[in-house]
């Protein structure tokens, strides 16, 4: 499941660094935090599996010039953390070691992932990617043994550089403290970022600061309410920090001395699984809608080159198959049973054709130069290579009409423009099948052939009526054309001869038969051009081409890997710590 999250977060990412996509920037900007959060309190999940005594982690946020970092230091009782009344100071999480050592603390580098672990001073300006640990050398008289952190703002000009630092680090935390001031509690990014937290079921506490004397009580009702229009779980306690202007620091009240550490016993992980699937399935349906659209898309995509192919298969049943004039392969396998038959005026003149050809060279004219010939003269292949183009012509109209029905997707878009990219490349692959299928089939059309001359074979009145036709010397040179490739198959057709051995064939005792044949021939021819050609050449060049879509613009997230995740989600809560 974690890999998953981390997936579909970089594909939120690649998507979006990509121009013209300013109309869905808001939407995806969010669902990329809510991901950046999940994967860290995945991590977080991993870290508390893998060993029970993980040090306490206490986070302060807030926005800028709530006073964080000098919170921070009064909590350490220590300046270790730097202070700026400048806004968007501190732009690296800082984590600071009270009463533990940094060895202690060493498998945080496996849950902050690709962010490097630093000591102050040494990180980059221009670097976000990295975390601050410091050991802190004085007693605090507020905090038990823990890391505490000092964090970004998250509501300055320059949040979103240092946004996934700040995200991973309130995902790490055990107890939130809350820093607000009195100029700044209202604000609605502040509401905004503790709704999130809520899936994340931190004990919290929030800090009122630069307080002056008489306004606590009005605050504090009005940070209930809220709290309340944010959230639904119980109030936090309240602590009210007076800025003095002697120091320049705030001031822990007395009565709160212990707060922090009584809050470590609200802190308890047993159901941290639960929390993870809880926050998983909250936001589920909106992080993965536009893998989802792919997927209809690609599945609307197949349902459309199904449909055209369909369309082209009907036509050319009709337009060739079933069609009287145009239907051309079993006249073919008449032709060959002329052959066969060896019947007066053909046999002298194949005779003479023996003698002159050797066995293997006639072979070859049988099985190459006359295949060939056919098919380059073929009705049949013409018909094919048409109602390719027209599929084609078809595919590009529905996929414009799509691209303007859904503006928003680009995928119809993209896929059209690949589409006509591609479009010489499929009509000439599919030509190159055509011919390839029309040449094999000549085969099928021999065998056809020879099943009705052993038909003939068996009532031998037909077929000595057929010996004993009178067929001219034109039928002969007919027939030895068609096998050397010198004739084409509109003057077969139309040849007097070929007229009078068909008509003798189909009123004879095997006419039946003959019919049934043809029948057979043509359901076979069918299946093998559906197969052949539009299943196995147009479509699935068809099929595969969705996957070409750059991966800068799509998810191209697979369906399985969607539906693995979704089994994930659905096992049992325990199931989420095996990552």
């Amino acid at each position: 499941m974690l890999e998953f999250i981390q997936l579909l977060k970089q594909r939120y990412l690649a998507v979006l660094s990509q121009p013209g996509n300013e109309s869905i920037e808001t939407s995806y900007r969010q669902r990329i935090d809510q991901l950046i959060l999940a994967e860290a309190f995945m991590r977080k999940g991993q870290l508390l599996a893998s060993g029970p005594d993980h040090p306490l982690q206490i986070t302060v946020i807030g926005p800028t010039q709530a006073g964080k970092s000098s919170l921070v230091n009064l909590l350490l009782n220590s300046n270790i953390a730097g202070v700026s009344p400048l806004a968007g100071y501190t732009v690296h999480p800082e984590g600071f070691c009270n009463e533990i050592s940094l060895k202690e603390c060493s498998d945080l580098q496996r849950y902050f992932g690709r962010f490097q672990q630093l000591r102050q001073g040494q990180v980059p300006i221009d670097r976000y990617d990295c975390y601050l640990l410091t050991e802190n050398a004085t007693d605090s008289a507020y905090l038990p043994p823990c890391v505490l952190w000092d964090t970004p703002d998250f509501d300055s000009i320059d949040a979103a550089n240092y946004r996934e630092g700040l995200i991973r680090t309130i995902a790490l935390a055990d107890i939130i403290v809350l820093a607000v001031s009195k100029e700044k509690y209202a604000d609605q990014s502040v509401w905004d970022i503790m709704s999130v937290l809520e899936d994340l079921h931190q004990p919290t506490i929030i800090c009122l600061n630069k307080l002056v004397e008489g306004s606590e009580s009005l605050l504090i009702h009005s940070l209930k309410d809220k709290w309340q229009q944010a959230r639904k779980d119980e109030f936090p306690e309240v602590v009210p920090l007076y800025y003095q202007k002697q120091t320049g620091q705030p001031v822990w009240p007395e009565s709160r001395r212990q707060l922090l550490v009584q809050m470590v016993n609200k802190v308890s992980h047993k159901k941290q699984a639960r929390y993870e699937q809880e926050l998983l399935q909250k936001h589920w349906r909106e992080w993965v809608e536009p893998v989802v659209a792919e997927h209809q898309a690609l599945a609307d995509w197949q349902e459309l080159v199904d449909q055209l192919m369909k369309q082209a298969l009907d036509s050319y049943r009709r337009d060739f198959l079933d069609h009287p004039h145009h239907y051309e392969t079993f006249k073919y396998a008449l032709a060959e049973l002329l052959r066969l038959l060896e019947i007066p005026g053909l046999a002298g003149v194949l005779s003479g054709t023996r003698r002159v050809l050797t066995w293997p060279v006639r072979q070859v004219m049988k099985l190459g130069r006359k295949r060939q010939h056919i098919a380059d003269s073929s009705h049949e292949v013409a018909l094919l290579n048409q109602l390719a183009e027209h599929m084609l012509i078809q595919m590009a109209d529905r996929l414009l009409d799509r691209a303007e029905q859904n503006r928003h997707n680009q995928w119809w878009k993209e896929a059209g423009s690949l589409l006509r990219s591609r479009r010489p490349e499929i009509l000439r692959d599919f030509s190159n099948a055509a011919k390839s299928y029309h040449m094999a089939f000549q085969q099928d059309v021999e065998n056809t052939a020879q099943q009705l001359y052993h038909k003939l074979q068996e009532k031998p009145v037909v077929l000595n009526s057929l010996r004993a036709t009178r067929v001219t010397t034109d039928a002969a040179a007919i027939a030895l054309a068609l096998n050397t490739g010198g004739i084409g198959m509109h003057d077969l057709i139309i040849a007097p001869a070929m007229l009078t051995v068909t008509s003798l064939l189909t009123e004879s005792a095997i006419g039946g038969y003959m019919n049934r044949v043809e029948a057979e021939l043509k359901q076979h021819q069918l299946t093998t051009v559906k197969q052949t050609l539009f299943i196995d050449s147009m479509g699935r060049k068809l099929a595969e081409l969705p996957k070409q879509l750059t991966h800068l613009t799509q998810f191209n997230i697979e369906p399985e890997q969607l539906q693995a995740a979704e089994h994930q989600l659905k096992e049992k809560r325990h199931g989420l710590r095996i990552l």
